[in-house]
């Protein structure tokens, strides 16, 4: 693990993080982002991606383009972003000043066994995401920056990205609906979507 081992806890920073949201849409990731997502309250305007690794920040991309007017959180881990980090390079290509996304990094590769995770050494999500052109990036490791994260996330310009260095956590089960077709209607009706 890195010199200082993460103590975020996930489960309240997105409570607290989802409490200042406003409008925002909101796309979760694979697993945990899901899980913490609808545990800090279910809402219409959440699409959760379940097993559908990688798919978060895509799916965050074309919301975002589709919809202009609304901010779009991608709430992923580090794990889903390192799979698909060139999914950064077409969010840097389009450009859409209403995207921004939060990796939850706890450096390990936790669904999987807890193993240490690549970001537990040199790598680094945040500067990967910096040298693809995203407009402003940052890694928080403490609640002192709750603020600045906050502000980044539905404030800045897009399309931004944050890295929460999260300690690793064993929390209660929260699993939301996991009718795919049930979700997207879901969205689709609450932006006022037909079919």
């Amino acid at each position: 693990m890195s010199a200082r081992a993460p103590t975020l806890q996930r489960r309240t920073l997105i409570a607290e993080l989802l409490a200042r949201r406003g409008t925002a849409l909101v796309v979760a990731g694979l697993g945990s982002p899901s899980w913490d997502v609808f545990a800090a309250g279910d809402h219409a305007d959440y699409l959760y991606t379940w097993g559908g690794m990688g798919l978060a920040v895509p799916v965050a991309l074309g919301l975002a383009l589709a919809q202009p007017s609304r901010r779009v959180l991608a709430i992923t881990g580090d794990g889903e972003m390192l799979m698909g980090t060139g999914s950064l390079a077409v969010v840097s290509d389009q450009a859409p000043e209403n995207l921004a996304i939060l990796v939850l990094d706890n450096e390990a590769f936790a669904e999987t066994g807890r193993q240490r995770g690549l970001t537990a050494g040199r790598v680094d999500i945040a500067a990967a995401a910096r040298g693809f052109g995203l407009r402003e990036t940052m890694t928080v490791r403490d609640r002192d920056a709750m603020g600045e994260l906050g502000r980044l996330l539905f404030e800045a310009p897009g399309p931004v990205l944050a890295v929460a260095k999260i300690a690793l956590s064993t929390d209660p089960w929260a699993l939301p609906e996991k009718d795919g077709v049930l979700i997207a209607q879901r969205l689709r009706s609450a932006l006022g979507l037909k079919g």
